[in-house]
């Protein structure tokens, strides 16, 4: 029980100073509310109405739009806690294994650009995560075990059966993600794979998938209207990222033929009994 307050206390300490960071903004932009529904020939003494704009996680495309724009005024006038604010919401996110992270890669697209977006999530997603790793192995190692006793004992045989390999094999899990990448974070310290080969595994495996996701937020941020979209640049950076989505896994996969032992694994984690049963 010791273990699981240290989380609770950890989890609600890292809360507070996300709530603090946001709650206590500089003076930022409003959103001015404007009274459509009232005749025309209305005067109104005061002036508009008017709804403080205020931070919270993106759910889908149009909120992360909204808070794009939100944080590119904060930007322009407190580049640095724009900067720490976006460090410290991924960081959340990642090293208490909360999922969304996709949504702040295109917002690292749209604040800082295609390049320093790139660098940024790459850093963050590797240092998130290694806290996830310490974390996990610090808190969570039993209580892992005791919640899922199948998947760990998976993953254990497939690990030592590719001991050999097993920097390689990691990159071909990152790349192919058999498991969710939040599940092989919080079991790489009870699969007693070293912390430094987890580290440069995480830096170098998700280098494809945070691309794709900080370039589209990039080419989101740029889109004006739909001729923006079936323009040669737009069309051409799309390549680009088809590309860097397919070369690397096609080559892994190669790879993955003649060197892992892959027996009993399919995509999403599942078994391959499993799926046979299903078709008979």
């Amino acid at each position: 029980m010791r273990s699981i307050w240290g989380l609770i206390a950890l989890v609600a300490t890292a809360t507070f100073y996300l709530y603090l960071l946001s709650a206590f903004l500089p003076p930022g932009p409003r959103a001015v509310r404007v009274h459509d529904s009232e005749p025309e020939h209305t005067v109104h003494d005061d002036e508009p109405e008017e709804e403080i704009l205020r931070l919270k996680f993106p759910s889908d495309l149009e909120e992360l739009r909204e808070l794009a724009e939100l944080l590119q005024f904060y930007k322009t006038e407190h580049t640095g806690y724009v900067f720490i604010l976006f460090c410290s919401a991924y960081l959340y996110k990642q090293s208490f294994a909360i999922p969304g992270s996709s949504f702040l890669n295109m917002l690292a697209g749209a604040l800082f650009g295609p390049w320093h977006g790139i660098l940024i999530a790459c850093t963050l997603t590797t240092v998130g995560s290694t806290n996830c790793y310490l974390l996990s192995r610090t808190f969570g190692k039993r209580h892992i075990i005791r919640i899922f006793p199948e998947k760990v004992a998976m993953l254990q045989k497939m690990v030592e059966e590719n001991r050999s390999s097993l920097f390689f094999f990691l990159l071909f899990l990152r790349f192919f993600p058999m498991t969710p990448n939040w599940f092989l974070n919080i079991t790489s310290p009870i699969l007693n794979i070293p912390i430094p080969t987890f580290f440069f595994s995480i830096l170098i495996g998700l280098i494809p998938y945070n691309f794709i996701c900080v370039r589209t937020g990039a080419i989101l941020s740029e889109i004006q209207s739909l001729d923006d979209i079936f323009s040669w640049g737009t069309l051409l950076q799309l390549l680009l990222i088809a590309c860097v989505a397919l070369l690397p896994g096609a080559l892994i996969r190669r790879y993955s033929q003649a060197h892992f032992k892959l027996d009993g694994l399919e995509p999403n984690g599942h078994q391959k009994a499993l799926n046979d049963r299903k078709t008979r």
